[in-house]
Order: structure tokens, then C-alpha cells, then sequence
């Protein structure tokens, strides 16, 4: 007989079968949940809550959310072993308080950039008023329009028709 026909004739019996020391039958409940390839994950679910509670628990929920609920227990069996007293909930305390310290971070951060924005509001400003009080800004000039005066290079034309050195216009800047 080959491995196929003899896997089909019999079945690797399922992770909780096996660590029970009983025939899997085909219509095995626990068999979807703990496979032959995970053993471990029965095996601390049946340290923590027993075979039958999680049978028991199995039973009372409906068939679509069984697979959650194996997953829960699992999970809240392995916290349980690594901390006795406070199981999963240690771990919901500690995400908690990150999710605390994230917040507070966030509100700084927030602070911060509010202050930024401020300080770049108040330097427009204060560049603009700058700008507009400039020597080399004159509303009555004939020559130059407001938008010609605005470019640095058309001062710089304004400033040599003036007679004066650019040269010594850069060394003022």
C-alpha cells in the first residue's frame, strides 16, 4: 500500500487527539483548529483551560467566530503561562499606556508645529514690512512699476542708475 492510500484509509489524528491519547474521528471539533502540524498551541490551551472547558467554550460559539475564539484562547494561555496573575492583562496595560504616551506625543508635536507656524507667520511679517520700507521701493518712481520693483535685479538697475556702485550695494547687504 502507498503513503497516499494509507493517509486516506487513516488519518493523522488532530494536535488535541494526539496529546489525548485518542482516535481522531472525522467529525472531530477540535481537529479545524488544532492541527497534527501545531501541536504546541493545544498543548498549552490544554495546560491553561483543560480538554473539556475548551470544548465547552468551543460549543457556545457559533460555528463563522470559532476560529477567533481558538485563537483567543491560545493567546490568553500563553500570556497565562508567562504571568500567572495578570495574564493577557499585563500586556493591555502595557499597550495602554503606549497608546498614552503616543497621544502626549502627538499633542507636543502638534504644540510644536502650531509655534512653527507662528514664528514663520511673524517673520513674514516682519520680511514684508522690511521689504515695503525699502530704500529701493519707491511707489513714485516713473520708471519702475510695483512688479519691476519687487525683482532684486531691477533694484540693482535702480540703484546704478542712481549713480552708486553696485558693488557697494552688495557689500550693504
Amino acid at each position: 500500500m502507498d503513503s497516499q492510500a494509507r493517509a486516506i484509509a487513516k488519518p493523522d489524528p488532530c494536535a488535541a487527539c494526539r496529546l489525548l491519547h485518542r482516535k481522531c474521528s472525522p467529525d472531530c471539533m477540535l481537529a479545524p483548529y488544532f492541527p497534527t502540524d501545531h501541536p504546541e498551541k493545544f498543548g498549552v490551551v490544554h495546560k491553561v483551560f483543560g480538554a473539556s472547558n475548551v470544548i465547552k467554550m468551543l460549543q457556545m460559539v457559533e460555528e463563522s467566530r470559532r476560529e477567533d475564539a481558538v485563537k483567543s484562547m491560545v493567546y490568553e494561555a500563553q500570556a497565562r503561562l508567562k504571568s500567572p496573575v495578570y495574564g493577557s492583562t499585563s500586556a493591555i496595560f502595557y499597550l495602554q499606556k503606549c497608546v498614552e504616551d503616543l497621544e502626549d506625543h502627538l499633542r507636543e508635536t502638534r504644540a510644536q508645529l502650531l509655534d512653527a507656524r507662528e514664528q514663520r507667520d511673524q517673520l513674514l511679517s516682519v520680511l514684508t514690512d522690511t521689504y515695503h520700507g525699502s530704500q529701493f521701493y519707491h511707489t513714485n518712481d516713473p520708471v519702475f512699476d510695483d512688479a519691476s520693483a519687487m525683482r532684486t535685479d531691477t533694484n540693482m538697475i535702480h540703484v546704478q542708475s542712481a549713480g552708486e556702485n553696485p558693488m557697494n550695494y552688495y557689500q550693504m547687504i
